[in-house]
């Protein structure tokens, strides 16, 4: 996987655009200046998690005793079920979501930005081409920085492309989602094959 790729595919799976309608629901009522606060704060929580799955990852697995195969199968699955929920989600589902209290980590940076998915991303990478590691921080930090500048956009997505465009927009990304997903239950059953 190269860096472009790595990166295309953590912006995918942060799916910011899918998260602007909610986004706006959990902290709409707050003041332009608040939520770009809420925003990058939360922003930063998710980007210190999948930096810190980064490093960590391979001891998590080792220490579960889980083989790549099985975060590739696991993290196939579990995307799966995201991009299925993106695409089949109800508008009012998406829309008329309502938090009390100003959200800390839970749950925009976690699970809305840093979501199963995004980790068992992440750590796949690090386990993979350990390496490589310099390469997948720059793919951590570049998706989040511009999944944190299209969510301090949110206002304006919201007036431009509405209830109905955000949607289409979500069931887009569910769509590509449901293919990399397939490719990554693949890889995991290609690979546990061939350790039989």
């Amino acid at each position: 996987m190269t860096l472009l790729s790595a990166t295309l595919l953590l912006f995918l799976v942060m799916d910011p655009v899918g998260n602007v309608p909610v986004f706006i629901s959990t902290i709409g009522h707050y003041d332009k200046k608040r939520q770009n606060i809420i925003i990058i704060r939360e922003s930063m929580i998710a980007l210190a998690v999948l930096i810190f799955f980064l490093f960590a990852g391979k001891a998590f697995l080792s220490v579960f005793n889980l083989s790549d195969p099985a975060l590739s199968i696991a993290g196939g699955i579990i995307l799966f079920i995201i991009a299925l929920k993106l695409i089949f989600q109800r508008s009012e589902d998406i829309f008329d979501k309502t938090h009390e209290g100003e959200p800390l980590v839970v749950p925009l940076a976690i699970p809305y930005i840093a979501g199963p998915s995004a980790i068992a991303m992440v750590m796949l990478l690090s386990s993979r081409e350990p390496d490589r590691w310099l390469e997948w921080l720059i793919a951590i930090i570049i998706a989040g920085f511009v999944s944190a500048a299209i969510l301090l956009m949110s206002g304006i997505l919201s007036k431009l492309l509405g209830n109905k465009g955000l949607s289409a927009v979500q069931r887009l990304v569910g769509l590509l989602l449901t293919a990399i997903a397939v490719q990554m239950f693949l890889v995991g059953i290609r690979e546990f094959i061939k350790t039989l």
